[in-house]
């Protein structure tokens, strides 16, 4: 996938961070891990994991 636009790489953080909420959240939640707030962190992992794919993907093409 080639991506050219800023609007498609705010969509892919927008859904690597949706991905994040529900994911990562539930497995804290699941956890018990309530110190900080579950979905908060799992925005924040799943946005950061989403900027890491986008800036590396390109490189091992």
């Amino acid at each position: 996938m080639i991506i050219n636009n800023d609007f498609e790489i705010g969509y892919l953080l927008v859904a690597f961070a949706l991905l994040g909420i529900i994911l990562v959240g539930a497995l804290l939640n699941v956890l018990h891990l309530d110190r900080w707030h579950p979905k908060m962190v799992g925005a924040a992992i799943g946005a950061l994991i989403g900027f890491v794919l986008i800036e590396a993907v390109p490189m091992f093409t």
